[in-house]
């Protein structure tokens, strides 16, 4: 019954949400910290204060404020309005296409565990601090590669194509733009490659109850370290509000 209800156009939507109401949350926090500019890469930029206390990650979270959980948490934080709406236009291109070819459920393990990778490999070699769901995205987009080149064919092959273009353009973007979190791209991508080929696509092997009871288990510890991180700064908010 949870299964018919739970379609992947609304899991698609409800990460797109979450990421949404984070952003905002993250402004608010920001107070009279909030970057207010007619730049196009730093308009609404929350302040890296309300962006630790809600979940970035890397070495500062880690190590030095213990957030593990941060690994998770800031797949859904942004460094400002042009971040958060490019990621997620890519995200329901990429995600639409997962879903199709993967199933709702493996896309969102493909999804969640790709930006945790991603992230955990950003802190191991020095990030100091980072936010995003790119990390997750390009593991959504290594999935997409994978099948392209597993699937071959006229269509397969079209899409391997085109995905190596995108790739060639995300790592060249991550050259040439500054404070562009290339290791977790990286970690992310490779560990979408592998998690596609570890859980198969629909045309080799249809989804079944195992990736059912891991999606919805990655569902529900998402949803509880993402109202962990709300409830742990709640007092900052309360202050700030009154």
């Amino acid at each position: 019954m949870i299964k018919k209800k739970i379609s992947g156009t609304k899991i698609i939507r409800t990460i797109i949400f979450t990421n949404v109401f984070f952003f905002i949350i993250s402004l608010i926090l920001s107070g009279s910290k909030l970057k207010l500019t007619l730049h196009p890469l730093t308009a609404l930029t929350p302040s890296t204060d309300s962006l630790i206390s809600l979940g970035a990650s890397g070495t500062i979270p880690v190590d030095y404020h213990h957030a593990w959980w941060s690994f998770v948490t800031a797949n859904f934080l942004h460094g400002s309005l042009l971040h958060i709406l490019f990621n997620m236009l890519a995200f329901n291109q990429v995600a639409s296409l997962i879903s199709t070819v993967y199933g709702k459920y493996r896309m969102y393990i493909i999804f969640i565990i790709s930006g945790v990778s991603g992230f955990m490999l950003s802190y191991l070699t020095g990030t100091q601090l980072t936010i995003g769901a790119s990390a997750a995205i390009c593991g959504l987009i290594g999935a997409t590669l994978y099948y392209g080149k597993s699937r071959g064919g006229f269509l397969g092959d079209a899409i391997y194509r085109q995905t190596i273009g995108l790739v060639i353009f995300i790592v060249v973007f991550g050259i040439l733009i500054p404070n562009i979190d290339n290791m977790g791209h990286g970690g992310g991508f490779i560990s979408g490659i592998f998690l596609a080929w570890l859980l198969g696509y629909n045309e080799k092997k249809k989804e079944n109850k195992y990736h059912f009871v891991l999606s919805v288990t990655l569902m529900i510890i998402t949803v509880f370290i993402l109202i962990w991180s709300l409830l742990s700064y709640k007092s900052y908010i309360i202050n700030y509000l009154t």
